[in-house]
């Protein structure tokens, strides 16, 4: 197959692009001081708040968002830098300034109770939220962590965090966010992953912006996911059993930094929220009826 045929087969479907701006369209919400948080928004009820990855955005939970929403108000957000959200004005902000925009957020939509949900990078901003003595531990009824990144912030993991950041860059800086996202897209999901699942995390990535994904490096690499655990109030901490970028040793020992048992997704790779959105979806019903 060649490049252009293999770049095509990949190519986002328009009837998906329809169905998400029908179904779950993006706005901007004003949080103060100029900055904006873009959000996607779909059903009414008791609110879930979903933080993405580094490699990808709120459109990522498009299909957990329609299946949940005759029980929940699901609310993804553009983590700053992303899609529309206005950066951090640090240029290595922490997960506390990224909890603090969304301390912001919540007050924005009047939410005082919802159950957060941090996939991957999204896991140091909620991390960061929940943990003891935050400003919105008592806002959080129960945190849900999918395929959680620890980070590299702990002193012990110096010469990995020189590592990644030299390598997250230079990759950037060497394709740019489309070529980096033909590369590094198909980790995200595993081998028996359809073809609109390779499709959707590949669109996401290739969408990210050039600034924000460089403040989300410095996230990853400064942030201590373990400093913060465990967090104020009840857990689930769950990955996809192939999942090859937070691999399932490595989110056990997050699990049992919570005191919890590592939840396994059965079939799905570190996107599995996308890969199999009825499993997650399983998930935070239960999360929602504790």
């Amino acid at each position: 197959m060649s490049d252009t045929m293999a770049t095509d087969a990949l190519a986002l479907p328009a009837s998906e692009l329809a169905l998400l701006d029908d179904r779950f369209p993006a706005r901007d919400v004003p949080v103060g001081g100029g900055a904006v948080v873009s959000v996607r928004e779909r059903g009414t009820g008791p609110a879930i708040i979903c933080l993405h990855g580094i490699g990808s955005g709120a459109a990522s939970w498009l299909n957990v968002a329609m299946l949940l929403a005759p029980q929940a108000r699901v609310i993804a957000w553009d983590a700053p830098g992303y899609g529309a959200s206005t950066p951090l004005a640090p240029a290595a902000p922490s997960a506390a300034d990224y909890a603090e925009r969304l301390r912001a957020l919540l007050d924005a939509l009047d939410i005082q109770s919802c159950v957060l949900v941090g996939h991957s990078l999204g896991a140091l901003t909620a991390g960061s939220a929940a943990r003891n003595g935050s400003a919105l531990a008592s806002r959080i009824r129960r945190l849900v962590l999918i395929s959680p990144a620890a980070g590299y912030g702990a002193p012990s993991r110096a010469e990995a965090r020189a590592r990644v950041r030299t390598e997250r860059l230079a990759t950037l800086d060497e394709l740019g966010i489309e070529g980096m996202a033909a590369k590094r897209a198909g980790r995200l999901v595993s081998d028996t992953a359809s073809v609109l699942a390779r499709q959707w995390v590949r669109w996401n990535m290739a969408r990210l912006n050039d600034g924000g994904y460089r403040q989300a490096v410095e996230l990853l690499c400064n942030g201590d996911l373990l400093a913060d655990l465990p967090p104020a109030m009840p857990v689930r901490v769950a990955c996809g059993t192939l999942d090859v970028v937070t691999t399932p040793d490595a989110c056990t020992e997050v699990a049992r930094g919570c005191g919890e048992t590592l939840e396994p997704i059965e079939g799905a790779g570190h996107a599995s929220y996308v890969e199999r959105p009825e499993a997650v979806t399983a998930l935070l019903r239960e999360a929602l009826a504790a």
